[in-house]
C-alpha cells in the first residue's frame, strides 16, 4: 500500500470502530510502560547496581583480622568522644541529653553497609544541634517529638535527593557562606555555653538578648561552677593537643625504648579522649563532693535509663488540651525542612572529600546522599535528632588507624552500652564540664585565616562571608545561610546579566562579549550596541563578537529583533561574527534576514567595508564555518530554503562559501 495512503486509511478507520482503536492505543502504551519499567527493574536489581548502593560488599570479602583490629580500636576510641559529645551536644538542641546517644548509634549501624568513606563516623554534631534548636522547637518543654521528625524529613529529603542524583545543589552553596555560617554558628554556639559556664539561669536563648542577660546577671554566677568549667575548658584545650605531638623522630635517630612507646601511646590515649577524661574527672569530683553534703555545682541530673524503644515518629503532640497535627509542625518547621538536610548533606561530603585527599580513596558523593538519608530515617526510629558527618569523631577516627567503616561497628555498640549501663552515673556529670566540652568543639571551627586569604586573592568572595556571618547574629543562625546564599547566588549571576563589553570604534564598530550571551544580558547587550551605532554623529554598523557564545535562548533572539529597527533607520547593518553552527542553526529558524553572519571578525568587517547590501538581488556572501576541523551538516538545521550552493561534500566539509540570493537566509 503507498505509504502516504496508508495513514489515510488508518485514520479512517479508526473513526469508524473508535473503542477498539482506543483499546489499541492503550494496549501499545501499556508495553511500552511495561518495557520500561522492566528496564528500570532489571537495571536496579544487577549485581553491579547492589555493589554500588552496598558498598560493603567491596571490602567485606577482602575483610582481614589486622583490620578488625585497627576498626576496634578506631571505633572504641571514637566511641569514647561521642559519649560525652552526645550528651553535650543535646544541651544545645534543648532535649534531655539522653538523646544525643540517642543519636549517636544508629548511624555507626547503617553507615557500615551504605558509606563509600572509611573515617567518616555519623552522629550528632553541634551544627546539626543548634539547627534543631532553631527548627524543631518544641512548644512542649524538652518533647522530642519535632526533633524526631526533623530527622525521619532530613532523611527522606536526602535519600530522594541521592534517588533523583540532585546531589549537585549543594555545590550551589559557595565556600565562603559555608565559612561565615560556620563561624557564626560556632560562636553562637560557644556563647550559649558560657552561661553553664558561669551557672546562670533563666537566660534567654536568643544571640543578642542572651549577651544582654549574661552581663546583666553576672552577679549571680555560681563561684563553683565557674572554677570547674573555666579548669575543664583550659584542660581540655590543651589535652587535645597531646594527639599531634610532633616528636621530631629522624630516620636516621636510633629506635626509641618500649617504655618510650608506651608513654607516647598513653599520652595520645589521653589527647583523643579528653573529653571523656575531663567529664569521669569533673563527675567524680562532683559525686565526692556530695558524699561530703556539698551540694554546689549544677549536675545533668537524672536520665532515662536503657536503650530507645524502636518506634515510628509521631506525627502530632498533645500540648494540654490541644493536639498539634502533622500540618502544624510541618508549618512550624517552615524552611528548616529544607535547610537541615542540606546542612547535613554539606558537612558530610565536605568532610568525606577532605579526608578521601588526606588518606588517597574516593568517596562517591551521590552514594552518600543514600547513606545519611537512610541513617537520619532509621536513626528517628529511635528518636534520634538530625545526624551528619562530624570532623572532630572523623578526624580522631582517621587518626587512630581506621581500615574500614566497620569501626562505627564498635562504636554504636558502645553508646549502647552505655545506655544501658552508664545512665545512671550521668547524674553526676556537672552541666559546667559538658558547656566547657562543647566550647573546646566548636572553637575550632572558626576560621579566621580565610579572611587573610580571601583579601589576598578575591576580594569579592569577603562579600558573601561577612554578610552571612553577620546576618546569622542579627536575623538568626537559620537565615543566616539564606542570606548568604543568595548574596552568593547573586555574585554568580551577575557577570551573567553584565558581561564585560569590549567596544572598538572605529569607521566599523566592533562589540566582543567576553563570555555567552543570555537572557538577563540583552538589555545590556542591546545597550552597548545602541551606543556603539551612534558612537559619534555618524550612525555606524556593527560587528557583534559571538565567539564566546554557546547557544542563545529565545528572549536573546527577542532583543535582537528588536535592534533591527534601529539597524533599518540609520542604514546601518549588524553582523553577528564567529558563530558556532549550532546556534548559527538556531538563529536561522528564528528568520531574522536583517541580520548578516560571519566566520570571524575580520572577514564581517572586510564584508561591510564592500558595501554588500548593494549586491544585485539582496544577496550577500556569508562564510560559514570559520574551524579547520569538518563539520557535520544537517540542511534542514543549517540552511532553510532553495538557490543555495555548497561549495563541499554532502555529509562534511571545509569551512565553505554559501552563496544565497532572494529572501533565502542562514
Amino acid at each position: 500500500m503507498d505509504s502516504e495512503v496508508q495513514p489515510l486509511l488508518r485514520g479512517e478507520w479508526e473513526q469508524d470502530h473508535p473503542v477498539t482503536a482506543q483499546r489499541d492505543w492503550l494496549r501499545m502504551g501499556a508495553m511500552k510502560v511495561r518495557t520500561v519499567f522492566k528496564h528500570y527493574f532489571k537495571e536496579t536489581c544487577s549485581v553491579k547496581t547492589l555493589k554500588k548502593r552496598l558498598p560493603i560488599t567491596k571490602w567485606l570479602p577482602k575483610y582481614s583480622f589486622h583490620d578488625l583490629q585497627s576498626d576496634f580500636i578506631a571505633g572504641i576510641t571514637v566511641g569514647m568522644t561521642v559519649i560525652p559529645q552526645g550528651l553535650a551536644y543535646a544541651k544545645i538542641a534543648r532535649l534531655p541529653p539522653q538523646y544525643g546517644l540517642y543519636s549517636a548509634f544508629m548511624g555507626c549501624f547503617l553507615y557500615m553497609f551504605f558509606g563509600t568513606a572509611k573515617d567518616i563516623t555519623l552522629g550528632p554534631t553541634a551544627i546539626m544541634s543548634l539547627m534543631t534548636e532553631s527548627f524543631a522547637d518544641s512548644p512542649v518543654e524538652k518533647d522530642p517529638t519535632y526533633a524526631i521528625i526533623l530527622c525521619f524529613m532530613s532523611g527522606i529529603i536526602q535519600l530522594v535527593l541521592g534517588i533523583l542524583h540532585l546531589g549537585i545543589l549543594v555545590n550551589f552553596i559557595s565556600y565562603p557562606v559555608i565559612n561565615g555560617f560556620t563561624s557564626a554558628a560556632a560562636i553562637t554556639i560557644a556563647v550559649g555555653q558560657i552561661k553553664g559556664i558561669l551557672g546562670l539561669k533563666n537566660i534567654r536563648r536568643e544571640f543578642i538578648p542572651q549577651i544582654e542577660d549574661m552581663i546583666s546577671n553576672i552577679k549571680e554566677t555560681n563561684l563553683w561552677d565557674m572554677t570547674l568549667g573555666l579548669c575543664s575548658l583550659v584542660l581540655v584545650h590543651n589535652m587535645k593537643k597531646l594527639r599531634t605531638i610532633d616528636w621530631k623522630d629522624r630516620p636516621d635517630d636510633p629506635p626509641i625504648s618500649i617504655l618510650q612507646q608506651v608513654c607516647r601511646k598513653i599520652l595520645w590515649i589521653i589527647g583523643t579522649g579528653a573529653n571523656a577524661v575531663i567529664v569521669v574527672t569533673a563527675a567524680s569530683i562532683a559525686a565526692s563532693l556530695l558524699a561530703y553534703n556539698v551540694d554546689k555545682l549544677s549536675l545533668t541530673g537524672k536520665l532515662k535509663a536503657g536503650i530507645p524503644s524502636f518506634q515510628p515518629p509521631k506525627f502530632s503532640l498533645q500540648n494540654g488540651n490541644t493536639t498539634i497535627t502533622a500540618d502544624q509542625i510541618f508549618s512550624d518547621m517552615g524552611i528548616g525542612l529544607i535547610i537541615v538536610p542540606i546542612l547535613g548533606i554539606i558537612e558530610a561530603i565536605a568532610i568525606g572529600k577532605a579526608f578521601a585527599r588526606r588518606n588517597d580513596y574516593k568517596i562517591q558523593p551521590n552514594q552518600e546522599l543514600y547513606a545519611i538519608g537512610l541513617a537520619n530515617i532509621a536513626s528517628s526510629f529511635f528518636s534520634a535528632y538530625p545526624v551528619t558527618g562530624s570532623f572532630s569523631r572523623t578526624a580522631v577516627n582517621s587518626q587512630s588507624g581506621v581500615r574500614t567503616p566497620a569501626s562505627g561497628v564498635f562504636t554504636g555498640a558502645l553508646v549502647l552500652l552505655a545506655l544501658q549501663v552508664l545512665t545512671p552515673l550521668f547524674y553526676y556529670i556537672p552541666t559546667a564540664a559538658l558547656s566547657a566540652v562543647i566550647i573546646a568543639a566548636v572553637i575550632q571551627m572558626i576560621d579566621y585565616k580565610v579572611l587573610r586569604i580571601l583579601w589576598k586573592y578575591k576580594k569579592i568572595d569577603l562579600i558573601p562571608l561577612l554578610l552571612t556571618f553577620v546576618s546569622s547574629f542579627l536575623i538568626g543562625i537559620e537565615y543566616g545561610i539564606l542570606v548568604g546564599v543568595g548574596i552568593s547566588l547573586l555574585i554568580l549571576l551577575y557577570p551573567m546579566a553584565r558581561p564585560k563589553t569590549k567596544v572598538s570604534v572605529g569607521g566599523i564598530a566592533v562589540v566582543s562579549l567576553n563570555q555567552g550571551l543570555q537572557f538577563p544580558a540583552i538589555e545590556h547587550v542591546q545597550n552597548k550596541i545602541v551606543e556603539a551605532i551612534y558612537a559619534d554623529k555618524t550612525p555606524k554598523s556593527v560587528v557583534l563578537d559571538c565567539s564566546n557564545i554557546s547557544h542563545i535562548d529565545y528572549s536573546t533572539i527577542q532583543g535582537i529583533l528588536e535592534l533591527i529597527p534601529d539597524f533599518d533607520r540609520n542604514d546601518v547593518k549588524l553582523v553577528m561574527a564567529g558563530l558556532k553552527l549550532s546556534v548559527l542553526g538556531e538563529l536561522q529558524n528564528a528568520d531574522i534576514p536583517e541580520v548578516l553572519y560571519s566566520p570571524s571578525v575580520e572577514q564581517a568587517i572586510a564584508m561591510l567595508q564592500e558595501d554588500i547590501s548593494n549586491m544585485p538581488n539582496g544577496g550577500h556572501s556569508v562564510v560559514v564555518g570559520g574551524s579547520e576541523e569538518n563539520i557535520k551538516v544537517h540542511d534542514r538545521d543549517i540552511i532553510n530554503g532553495e538557490n543555495v550552493t555548497v561549495c563541499a561534500d554532502s555529509d562534511t566539509f571545509s569551512p565553505a562559501i554559501l552563496t544565497l540570493t532572494d529572501s533565502t537566509h542562514l
